[in-house]
């Protein structure tokens, strides 16, 4: 099967914008991308150059789940094939290297639900740890298998993915997660890590929540500025 949809220009700009977002706020430097699923077997993965030069010119590339990456397109991609055939659920995903998931990430771990952003993961965002950059379908199949149906995956010392309803919310996520890792290396250096905040999962369920505008405070605060918002 070849790719057939022809992507909206919202939906162009949308990933232009998610790439950006992770940029600004400090989530990827030169590596990472994102992508939105335009139906059951194809996707819209951002141009494949640092999230942050992407520009209001710069169009995305149309994935199809179960055939060869297309031309041009960054070989980690083969992630978001791999999420999206196991996750139908699955709208839109980010892959970042950010600071502090990145720090976790080397004592191979996933940070804790310990506050309320990181409530999202409980009771721990999964982790691969395999250090090979995932360009093999096999390697990607099992990231996913390892995301199951968490809505995200430290992937070793390769950053993260997260998995979300939009893209808009797997950048909020991606947001999320760093914070989440952020105060996991606080506790670690305390020397507290066998506390625990959220004593069961309906606890953190909960507090897990995207009522009252979370997702969209969350987008507003990450996209401004942007030059097509």
């Amino acid at each position: 099967m070849s790719t057939s949809t022809q992507p909206t220009e919202e939906q162009q700009r949308k990933v232009r914008m998610a790439a950006r977002a992770l940029a600004r706020a400090g989530l990827v430097t030169a590596f990472g991308h994102c992508s939105l699923r335009l139906n059951e077997r194809e996707f819209l993965v951002c141009k494949g150059k640092a999230m942050a030069l992407i520009g209001p010119d710069d169009v995305g590339s149309v994935v199809a789940v179960d055939q060869p990456l297309p031309a041009g397109v960054l070989g980690e991609v083969r992630m978001h094939q791999a999420i999206y055939r196991a996750r139908p659920d699955v709208q839109g995903i980010s892959r970042f290297m950010s600071p502090q998931v990145m720090a976790l990430s080397a004592m191979g771990l996933g940070p804790a639900a310990r506050h309320g952003l990181s409530a999202f993961f409980y009771p721990r965002a999964p982790y691969w740890p395999d250090t090979e950059l995932i360009r093999q379908d096999e390697l990607a199949t099992k990231v996913a298998a390892t995301l199951g149906a968490a809505p995200a995956v430290v992937v070793s010392v390769n950053g993260a993915v997260t998995a979300g309803d939009s893209i808009e919310q797997s950048v909020a996520l991606a947001w999320f997660l760093e914070d989440a890792a952020r105060v996991e290396l606080a506790v670690l250096a305390a020397g507290r890590a066998d506390e625990t905040v959220f004593k069961s999962a309906q606890q953190a369920a909960s507090r897990a929540t995207w009522s009252g505008g979370i997702l969209e405070r969350a987008w507003d605060y990450l996209t401004d500025g942007d030059p097509e918002k």
